[in-house]
This record gives structure tokens, sequence and C-alpha cells, in this order.
């Protein structure tokens, strides 16, 4: 029977699984997203092998795996999620992203991680918003996968403009010298969760650090690409 006091996130229908928190049918049309590069996740016809713009100038990361554009109805869960304390909806959108890297998993022939990790706020604006939105889609999904979850190994050294408000160069200039990494990675696998990726410029930084420190591999995993 249905448990009228769960509801889908998206279409407020009932659920039969109140757990999942997003229906079968919405999960099914957010996973849906057009043809993009392996690497970078930008459009291409290519969807097996790097693009024309990672060929020229690879990103620092290996992979990347994410759920959808950043439009609705994820943009509007991603807002609720960050900007008013919707904290309880992690977990659904967090499945989100481990049905999608499940898949890419099993099409590109991966190589399961052997840790997570997830980029730091500064402590100020953590404590302003109470949590770290990227802490709470790593949690579950480290559990499902059955990996190590080290949030920390990523330190952020200098609080930093919103990323937001700035262009590409801005943002790249406003990251220097923003994070640190001391642990030592040799040989690791490492996956790195976000909520969102713009441009890049901050996953890049913090995976040139990762790779820095003895990483064999960097793949990357978000509930939305700017496209």
């Amino acid at each position: 029977m249905f448990n009228l006091s769960a509801h889908c996130w998206i279409c407020q229908l009932p659920l039969v699984m109140p757990t999942q928190g997003i229906c079968s049918f919405c999960s099914a049309a957010c996973l849906l997203k057009p043809r993009v590069c392996p690497c970078c996740g930008l459009p291409s016809e290519h969807t097996t092998r790097a693009c024309g713009r990672c060929i020229q100038k690879a990103p620092y990361w290996q992979q990347l795996i994410f759920v959808s554009d950043y439009q609705p109805p994820l943009r509007q869960l991603v807002h609720r999620l960050k900007y008013q304390g919707k904290w309880q909806i992690a977990s659904a959108l967090s499945r989100l992203m481990l049905l999608s890297y499940l898949y890419a998993r099993r099409t590109r022939h991966l190589p399961k991680p052997d840790l997570i990790t997830v980029i730091p706020l500064h402590h100020q604006r953590q404590w302003r918003r109470g949590f770290n939105q990227s802490d709470r889609l790593a949690r579950p999904l480290a559990q499902w996968l059955g990996c190590a979850y080290i949030p920390d190994i990523i330190k952020r050294t200098r609080k930093t403009k919103p990323q937001q408000s700035l262009n590409a160069i801005q943002r790249r200039r406003n990251l220097r010298n923003a994070f640190s990494c001391q642990q030592n990675l040799s040989g690791k696998h490492v996956l790195v969760v976000d909520d969102v990726l713009t441009t890049g410029s901050t996953m890049g930084e913090v995976s040139r650090l990762l790779l820095a420190q003895g990483a064999k591999s960097i793949q990357v995993v978000c509930l939305c690409r700017t496209l």
C-alpha cells in the first residue's frame, strides 16, 4: 500500500518506497541527459572518448559523472538542500548519483574507488549553513559503494569569494592557494563528490592537489553539470 505521508520530492505523488524520496518515474526523467564527453561532461558526439577540448587541454580529473544539467527539477532541489536547509533530501539526491555512477562504471569500465572525499567549505560558511551539502551527499554514496569516506583529505586554507559571481579567469585567481592536501594517496583511485560543477575551476584545483599527493586516478561525481 502507498504511504500517504511520504511523497516524491519532485511530483508530490505518494511513494511506494518512502525511503527513496523520488519516485521511479521522476528518477528516470532526471537521469536522461544529452550526449556528453566522459571527461569534461560537456556536449559531445562521442560518449566513450575524450572530446577535442579535453584532447587539447585535459582537466586534472579523468572521469566526470553527473545526473543532469543544472535545470529544473534538480536545480530547485539543490537550492532547497543548500539554502533552505532541507538536508533530508540529500539521501534521495545521493541515490540518483549512485544510479548514474553505477551505469558509468559498467559502461566505461571504471576502477572501483579506494576512497571518497568532498570539497570542503570554509568553516565560516559551513557554520552559517549548518552543514556541507557535499558531505550529506557523499556519506550515503560511500556506504552504498562500500568505500572508505575521508571528508578532510582536502583542507581549505582561506576564505574565497562565491564562485557564482565570478567569470572563469576570476574563478581561477580566486582559488589560488585556497586549498591544501598533505595526505599520502600513492596508487589510490579517488572519487570526489560535489553538488554542482560549473566551470570546473574548483574541482580542477582540488584534483591537481590530489594528483600531486600520488593519487592514481580522480573520478568526479556530482548532481548537476552546467552545460
